[in-house]
């Protein structure tokens, strides 16, 4: 667990600063980024389900959530700032599932994805509520605020979704009988493995942004 957990830490020190540099700097950088991620994860896709029925769905689904990720980085009012909160979420929930879930273990959640503990979920919500609170009131938010109940809301949905996905993502891969979509990322696996929670909670999040019901900041 030890050199994996270090792989993860490794992989992710790296990772993070050059998605954040693509992210922020927009434009058609961004639009390369999100191009390469889209080919590198139906390319995983395709290895793992080209031979089953859910093949094209799965296919179609990818292209849907990457054009939501493409419309709220591009089109969303206060810029790159409503595509860093779902993705922060998103990695809140992912660190805080992995981290509570190997140190206090507990039931397992379902069959479909061994791996995943009623104390992971918890996790996951306790550490992307903690992450999401101190991101906001920071300095390095634009407007530092207080967490507000409708921003409250907006991460338990986003996190409950992500983790939906995790679990998506791992039953078609016991369908496929593998471990990983791929060995692309040192102690995660492949791309798809990585963003299996952000491919779900980011056309969710677009839909929840169209339809402007809250108040988040």
């Amino acid at each position: 667990m030890n050199d994996e957990f270090i792989k993860r830490i490794s992989s992710s020190l790296i990772l993070i600063p050059i998605a954040l540099f693509f992210i922020i700097k927009g434009s058609f950088l961004f639009n390369f980024f999100i191009i390469i991620c889209f080919l590198v994860t139906s390319y995983e896709w395709h290895k793992m389900s080209r031979k089953k029925s859910y093949y094209l769905f799965g296919l179609l689904f990818l292209i849907i959530s990457f054009y939501s990720v493409y419309k709220i980085r591009t089109t969303m009012s206060g810029d790159y700032i409503y595509f860093l909160i779902i993705l922060l979420i998103c990695i809140s929930t992912d660190i805080g599932g992995y981290i509570f879930g190997k140190i206090l273990k507990g039931p397992k959640l379902t069959r479909i994805s061994p791996k995943k503990t009623y104390s992971g979920v918890i996790g996951g919500y306790l550490f992307s509520i903690i992450i999401l609170s101190l991101w906001l009131s920071s300095d390095l938010f634009i407007k530092p605020q207080e967490l507000n109940s409708d921003t409250f809301i907006l991460i338990i949905i986003i996190s409950t979704v992500s983790q939906i996905g995790d679990i998506i993502v791992s039953y078609f891969k016991r369908l496929s009988k593998i471990k990983d979509t791929g060995k692309i990322i040192p102690g995660h696996g492949g791309l798809l493995d990585r963003i299996d929670g952000m491919i779900f909670a980011f056309p969710f999040a677009y839909m929840i942004f169209k339809i402007n019901i809250f108040q988040y900041f």
